[in-house]
């Protein structure tokens, strides 16, 4: 039987791990890379789509190759994402009811902290709130009794402004002749005593797809 010698046999197994930690580290970051895409597309489909730019992705060790690469995905809200991955109940934390805004409301109101601020600075915002609302606009909500499974919020003399938000009305103009001088009832929060969030996203189905694709991506990576 012929006989191989091979002198530089370290050199061969330091060139050889170093093609095998390449490989192994190239179908992690592919791996991670999918996972993160079908989290987003999932995120999408079922929530919004800018929700689902808050999925990140991440492998390390970062720049090199490695023989024990790890591939992180993560969401810049994980509490969010957590809640319509399991389906919860939400219930107010303060009171009886939870306010549900309507786009009468509009996105931000002011914070606490807000009012007696120095004349000429700059209000804090917050998503926002029956609170945060009354500071923002300066009007007053009151509450309607529906049932004990609905109420409402409402603003009365308001009128509707460019953004269709509720907002004071004009002493003049046009505003003040289109509505008149009693102004218009406007639903700003529909109170309810708790939501039901439907389970809509699969982040552990997700994270066993990627699993499963790993075995192929070793394969097409492999040197």
């Amino acid at each position: 039987m012929p006989r191989v010698e091979i002198d530089d046999f370290g050199d061969v197994m330091t060139e050889l791990e170093r093609d095998v930690a390449a490989s192994i580290t190239d179908a992690t970051a592919e791996g991670t890379e999918l996972l993160k895409q079908d989290l987003r597309s999932d995120t999408a489909d079922h929530l919004s789509p800018r929700l689902a730019k808050s999925w990140r992705s991440r492998v390390y060790p970062a720049g090199q190759s490695s023989m024990d690469p790890a591939g992180w995905v993560w969401t810049k809200v994980p509490k969010l994402v957590d809640a319509f991955d399991r389906g919860v109940t939400i219930k107010s934390a303060q009171g009886l009811w939870l306010a549900i805004p309507t786009a009468a409301a509009g996105a931000k109101g002011y914070t606490r902290d807000s009012v007696g601020r120095a004349y000429g600075a700059r209000p804090k915002m917050e998503r926002v709130t029956p609170g945060g609302f009354e500071r923002r606009t300066g009007l007053k909500l009151r509450f309607v009794f529906k049932s004990r499974r609905v109420s409402l919020l409402v603003v009365d003399g308001a009128r509707y402004d460019s953004r269709g938000r509720a907002a004071q009305l004009k002493a003049r103009g046009r505003n003040a002749r289109l509505y008149r001088e009693g102004g218009k009832t406007i639903v700003v929060f529909i109170l309810v005593p708790q939501a039901k969030l439907k389970k809509r996203l699969d982040v552990d189905g997700a994270a066993a797809r990627a699993e499963a694709r790993m075995p192929a991506l070793l394969t097409k990576h492999w040197r």
